[in-house]
């Protein structure tokens, strides 16, 4: 491969930008040249430098460490004993009662599986089966993307907090057999008078 000459405004360039440099002190030369490449080590995280008081006209820092993650559905481990969750996730277990939340809003559909959930602990059932469905697919026409199954993102977090979370035990995605993708497990704790 051959190189290209210059032209000679490229030259001309070339040649200003040397005569404006300063060469290096001959000591940072020598330190330069001979350094060893260092090893990277990872910062220890800082603490949180949380704000004492927020006066009128002050504008506020936006600190991202103070946004929590929302807590997905398949917990890591499963909270329930193993053989119980075993089964439940090859669909062995069948559930006591199921509720179907496909068509609703989300202002419908909170309110009614609250009711569901505190109604089938209060029966003494373990085991339900909330039907969120998946979403409705993707258009491909459509200029802007749009976020699959608004029931199947918020259900779990609804599960995971107060009223709901007394009640519940687990919650997994459901086997093939009662919904897969589109529904979930919900397993429930005992009841205080079994």
């Amino acid at each position: 491969m051959s190189r290209r000459r210059l032209r000679p405004e490229e030259k001309e360039l070339w040649q200003k930008v040397t005569h404006s440099t300063k060469p290096l002190p001959q000591a940072l030369r020598r330190a330069k040249d001979t350094a060893k490449p260092t090893v990277q080590r990872k910062k220890e995280p800082e603490p949180l430098d949380l704000p004492t008081a927020f006066g009128i006209g002050t504008k506020a820092t936006p600190s991202t460490s103070l946004v929590r993650k929302p807590q997905t559905a398949a917990p890591s481990k499963p909270v329930m004993d193993t053989k119980t969750y075993g089964k439940m996730k090859r669909g062995k277990l069948v559930p006591e009662a199921r509720i179907d939340l496909h068509g609703m809003t989300l202002d419908q559909a909170h309110p009614s599986l609250t009711r569901f959930i505190l109604t089938s602990y209060s029966r003494g059932f373990r085991l339900v089966l909330v039907i969120t469905g998946k979403g409705q697919k993707d258009d491909p026409h459509d200029p802007m993307p749009q976020q699959r199954g608004v029931l199947k993102r918020h259900v779990p977090l609804w599960l995971s907090m107060a009223p709901l979370n007394t009640a519940v035990m687990d919650v997994t995605e459901a086997h093939i057999r009662h919904g897969g993708g589109g529904a979930y497990y919900v397993y429930l704790r005992r009841t205080s008078r079994s």
